[in-house]
């Protein structure tokens, strides 16, 4: 079977976005000629949904991975037929399949615990040390062995972000679920350090299919159109990205900064296609306006902060006038919280007037300038309570301002209607924050913010309370 025809047997009825489906594609393409090395394929005798009838055939294709019969070219032959089962899943056939590879190829825990029992009898160093080898050999889940042969193949390191990206939102309280994604992120994070990757800027002059993805994956303020693009990489801008050796055209993490004026107040003014390109040589701020992870599946992996740094380490050194880094960040979780709050019979931040306020926040209240001069004051005190003082862990519950201010920023600046799409109003009630990087302040401020949760913010922020 070409892979021509599996693309029309079987993705149409994938339930999957049109890039996961260019991205599957791609995978089974690079995987043909591995897939020429497999004599006893069962892939297509696997239905997408995985009835009960089916697990059996799943699981001996499973099992064949860690044989050992015919030597490394037939493993990987194995391994890549089992990844191409797995792209032939839809959604609950994925379930049935991480379930069944994380409960049936766990470690043997019996084997462990008398290996345990053994170490702690043990009368002399040397024999503690193979009983230390020993039980680290028994630890490494069978389940990683298969994985691991992934990495081996084309393509196979997003084939496993992929799979992770599919497993955290199923992983609930189950067990087995919650071993099988941290042998994943240990995989991963093995391979994804810091110090394997690369960072580049993106221009306009970049592959299309790279543009392309910068689209696709852009999460924070979504780009609307290719002249939003261009705007976005005119010479008054810059975007750069984290690239790691083994997806070459796949962006891990990107940043876009603008290249201003003074400190940013509103995204719909920095995003304007029509408003006139900045002169380099009047530039004195960088503002870093959308931070993006690209690939779901290294979700807790963070690069977000070396790319702020390296970033800023590059226009330091090209832009001598630049003189001053900070953000225009959202607010993602504020009316969540705020929702919690107005739910709260016994709520010490709002009173009864204070509610029947916020009620008019379910109106076009941006728009008329009496309505929006009433409620300022109320959600501007809200919001500097909610980022400064609202916490989980001693860290604070927005992850944006968490992010930063572990990185060393101070929060600078909350701006009042910084963001009036429907986005910005709903999650944020159209308000913006700058944070400050002020480069003699980022190792004072991280040391403070992870040593004991201090966070170091303007005084106009603080005049909110």
């Amino acid at each position: 079977m070409t892979i021509m025809k599996e693309e029309n047997d079987f993705l149409p009825n994938m339930g999957i976005t049109n890039w996961r489906r260019r991205t599957v594609v791609s995978v089974l393409r690079a995987w043909r000629e591995v897939e020429g090395l497999a004599r006893h394929a069962i892939s297509h005798d696997i239905r997408p949904s995985v009835p009960r009838d089916d697990i059996p055939l799943l699981l001996e294709q499973m099992k064949k991975c860690l044989e050992s019969k015919g030597g490394e070219v037939t493993q990987r032959a194995h391994t890549a037929d089992l990844g191409r089962i797995y792209l032939k899943l839809n959604e609950a056939g994925r379930t049935k399949f991480l379930k069944l590879l994380a409960e049936e190829f766990a470690p043997d825990n019996a084997k462990v615990v008398d290996l345990a029992e053994t170490y702690l009898k043990a009368k002399n160093n040397n024999e503690k040390l193979r009983l230390e080898i020993a039980i680290r050999n028994a630890l490494t889940t069978p389940r990683s062995v298969i994985l691991r042969q992934f990495t081996a193949l084309p393509d196979g390191f997003k084939f496993l972000i992929n799979m992770r990206a599919d497993l955290l939102p199923v992983i609930g309280d189950d067990i087995s679920l919650k071993g099988l994604e941290h042998d994943l992120k240990s995989i991963l994070f093995s391979w994804f350090d810091i110090g394997l990757l690369d960072m580049r800027e993106i221009t306009w002059e970049s592959p299309a299919a790279l543009l392309e993805k910068l689209i696709e994956y852009e999460a924070v303020h979504s780009v609307t159109s290719w002249d939003d693009l261009k705007n976005r990489l005119d010479e008054d801008r810059r975007v750069f990205a984290f690239f790691h050796n083994k997806m070459p055209l796949e962006p891990l993490i990107f940043v876009h900064v603008a290249l201003v004026e003074g400190m940013s107040d509103n995204i719909q003014r920095l995003l304007d296609v029509k408003s006139p390109v900045t002169e380099l040589d009047k530039a004195d701020t960088a503002i870093f306006y959308s931070i993006s992870n690209a690939q779901k599946g290294l979700v807790g992996i963070s690069f977000g902060n070396f790319l702020i740094k390296r970033v800023v380490g590059v226009l330091t050194s090209e832009m001598k006038n630049v003189k001053n880094f900070a953000t225009l960040s959202p607010i993602p979780t504020f009316c969540n919280w705020l929702d919690t709050q107005l739910a709260d019979k016994d709520s010490k931040l709002l009173n009864g007037s204070d509610k029947e306020l916020l009620k008019l926040l379910a109106t076009s209240w941006h728009k008329d300038n009496k309505t929006s001069e009433k409620l300022k004051p109320l959600l501007l005190r809200l919001c500097a309570h909610y980022l400064l003082n609202e916490k989980k862990s001693g860290k604070p519950l927005d992850p944006v301002c968490n992010f930063h201010l572990s990185n060393g920023a101070r929060l600078e600046r909350i701006n009042w209607l910084g963001d009036v799409s429907e986005k910005g109003l709903k999650q944020s009630a159209g308000m913006m924050v700058n944070y400050y990087y002020k480069l003699s302040d980022i190792d004072e401020n991280h040391e403070g913010f992870m040593s004991n949760g201090k966070i170091v913010a303007a005084k106009q922020v603080k005049g909110y309370l």
